[in-house]
């Protein structure tokens, strides 16, 4: 079927089979915060999407907000998501890692020695994935922050760029700065979380310094062409407050960003997560003033995708939930099959059931066919 969604698009130089992209979405399969086999099938059966972006992998044990993530700082980190970048090479795709820090959404029966998390200030706010009191693995208010002081604001950003080293050793084929959501970068850009008295309080400029510095840090380490952000405007995710500079905040990291050559920007809705929407003349806004190739996800459907490329507000369109439960996700656009309906329930946590055992359209009518046989 022709459509904007199934072209080839050039992205800094990485070819893109098609615009399909598939969101980083967290699963909690890793036991031990290790990748293995089950998540490199994982990605492997999605590797048709344009381009993989991993769920968050945390860049330090202090990064750390959930049990059972994948990070990318340890040696066998390192080595287990070698099988998953080999996996999707191998079907000629295309993957992302996602760099991670929490900031302030962590507990301290997952930070080192049960120290409290960093963040831009010392206010809590948002839920983890800890240890309870039972030494059971249980959703828990997030443990209220220390600020994080000047000097490990530079010790975050030298880790963010080992980060992207660490990922290219992988085999990842670049990194996506996770600036949104509620996260570490987020608190600092957030001005009525951050409350800072030093050259990352205050300003919007301040504020933004801490992200652009981690993105200069990942592109002196591995390149412009292969680095992005993700940036959630207007996010409310995990108690983050509105304020009044969110627009002009947003605006100015477009102009910086833009500056940059990057990869691409990665803007998301939390709309679909039932947080305030994203207006969407904002995303007009902000395409007008970023120069560089433009991703968005936003509970898109297929129509939608396809107006807003068509409309140039965005270059590439991202989907998250469908590709949990449609590993051919591409192909089934492609071709109109319809999609299998998701299912919350295995999202986070488990085992192989609800992530690696959905079938492909032709493996689900070949199931239908035998079992009518029968």
């Amino acid at each position: 079927m022709s459509s904007v969604l199934f072209e080839p698009y050039d992205m800094a130089g990485h070819r893109l089979n098609n615009r399909v992209i598939m969101a980083p979405m967290t699963r909690a399969r890793a036991r031990g915060d290790v990748p293995d086999e089950l998540g490199a099938l994982y990605y492997r059966q999605r590797a048709s999407a344009g381009l993989i972006i991993s769920e968050g992998s945390p860049i330090s044990r202090e990064g750390q907000g959930y049990l059972f993530n994948p990070g990318i700082f340890g040696p066998d980190q390192i080595a287990g998501w070698k099988k998953a970048t080999a996996a999707v090479h191998e079907r000629g795709g295309l993957i992302f890692c996602q760099t991670w820090h929490v900031g302030r959404v962590s507990h301290t029966s997952i930070q080192m020695n049960g120290g409290a998390p960093v963040s831009a200030s010392a206010k809590q706010g948002g839920m983890a994935f800890g240890w309870n009191e039972q030494g059971q693995p249980d959703m828990l208010a997030a443990s209220t922050p220390r600020a994080a002081t000047t000097e490990e604001c530079h010790r975050l950003v030298a880790e963010f760029g080992q980060a992207a080293v660490n990922a290219r050793q992988a085999g990842f084929d670049g990194v996506e700065v996770h600036g949104a959501n509620g996260y570490l970068f987020e608190q600092f850009i957030n001005a009525e979380l951050n409350d800072r008295t030093d050259a990352y309080g205050g300003s919007r400029e301040n504020r933004c310094r801490l992200l652009l510095e981690a993105i200069d840090a990942s592109i002196k380490m591995i390149g412009a062409h292969r680095v992005g952000v993700r940036l959630t405007p207007y996010g409310t995710l995990f108690d983050m407050p509105h304020y009044d500079d969110t627009e002009a905040t947003y605006l100015y990291l477009a102009d910086e960003l833009s500056k940059r050559d990057l990869a691409y920007v990665h803007i998301m809705d939390q709309g679909a997560q039932g947080q305030d929407a994203l207006p969407r003349e904002f995303l007009k806004t902000f395409r007008q003033a970023y120069t560089g190739t433009l991703l968005f996800a936003g509970n898109l459907d297929e129509a939608e995708a396809k107006r807003l490329i068509e409309d140039e507000v965005i270059d590439l369109a991202v989907f998250g939930r469908p590709f949990t439960s449609n590993p051919d996700l591409f192909e089934r656009l492609y071709n109109g099959w319809p999609l299998a309906e998701f299912d919350p329930d295995t999202f986070y946590g488990g085992d192989a059931r609800g992530y690696v055992d959905w079938p492909t359209y032709p493996e689900e009518q070949e199931r239908k066919a035998r079992f009518n046989e029968d």
